[in-house]
């Protein structure tokens, strides 16, 4: 039965960080509709900026952790200005397309740092005796994880719901042409929802870097680990790329740990997300908590 419960806590862990991953999918696509496929990249800049902070510059990692959501925040703000803006009102494959541009310009300006290749990995900062309850154990990096993932999430959720400025980028995703006419700037709700998707970006990064150790080719990948996620949960739902990334991650952890390696079976951890994707789109097609829309033609 420990070793149930130690598969629960391990799938808690992981699908909170696919969760804080996920929001900045949901942000984007919740007041742009635009869905930013390079988002996977932005994860790993945030890592390696506070990991350049902590080891090159010698700023003490809570800080730089701190500071790499700053910078992320005003570089994805950047992005969208520059490159994105001048698309409002484009249809949206030329959009999606130009942040798969971004996606391998990124990618190769990673691959010519020294970050590019190898493994690295944060200063140790925290205790090395994990907690233990009843059998069922826990790095401190992984507690000090899930508390930063679900405060930011709880912060995010009342964001949205409650500040002005979430109101006006939720206004803005329902009717851009209404919100404009009651003196909404939808360039700046883009900007500021670009920018803060690069933040909760920057945070999961340097929480998935602080667990699983800084690799490039392991960070990006989330940015495609999350499709499922945000698409389970609904596009526009903040609230389902929770729900979803909490599923996803059991999900993974009970395959790992009952599947692979019994029955000849191995790499169930991988298919079966995607899996569990077909199954709801064929019953939920906008997701398990997305907004479905009907268009009067």
């Amino acid at each position: 039965m420990s070793y149930f419960f130690q598969l629960v806590i391990s799938g808690i862990v992981v699908g909170s960080i696919y969760a804080l991953s996920a929001l900045g999918f949901v942000l984007i696509y919740k007041s742009s509709r635009v869905l930013n496929i390079a988002h996977g990249q932005i994860i790993a800049s945030g890592a390696f900026i506070t990991y350049a902070l902590t080891v090159f510059v010698g700023i003490h990692i809570v800080i730089s952790f701190l500071l790499s959501m700053v910078i992320t925040f005003f570089l994805a703000m950047s992005v969208e200005r520059v490159f994105l803006r001048r698309l409002i009102g484009e249809p949206i494959i030329s959009v999606i397309m130009v942040t798969i541009g971004l996606m391998s310009i990124i990618d190769g300006i990673i691959y010519m740092t020294p970050f590019g290749a190898g493994n690295f990995s944060f200063p140790e900062f925290l205790p090395k005796t994990p907690i233990s309850i009843w059998g069922v154990s826990m790095s401190w990096t992984q507690l000090v994880g899930v508390v930063i993932t679900f405060t930011m999430i709880g912060g995010f959720t009342w964001f949205f719901k409650a500040s002005t400025v979430g109101i006006s980028m939720r206004a803005v995703s329902d009717d851009q042409f209404a919100s404009m006419s009651i003196g909404i700037s939808v360039p700046k709700v883009f900007g500021l929802a670009w920018a803060t998707a690069g933040l909760s970006a920057a945070a999961a990064g340097g929480i998935i870097g602080n667990i699983t150790g800084l690799n490039f080719d392991v960070l990006h990948t989330f940015g495609i680990i999350v499709f499922p996620v945000v698409i389970v949960g609904g596009l526009d739902s903040i609230f389902g790329a929770i729900v979803a990334g909490i599923i996803m991650g059991l999900i993974q952890q009970f395959a790992a740990g009952y599947l692979d390696g019994n029955w000849g079976l191995f790499g169930t951890a991988d298919v079966l997300p995607y899996i569990i994707l077909l199954i709801i789109l064929l019953f939920k097609p906008h997701g398990l908590f997305g907004t479905h829309e009907i268009e009067r033609v």
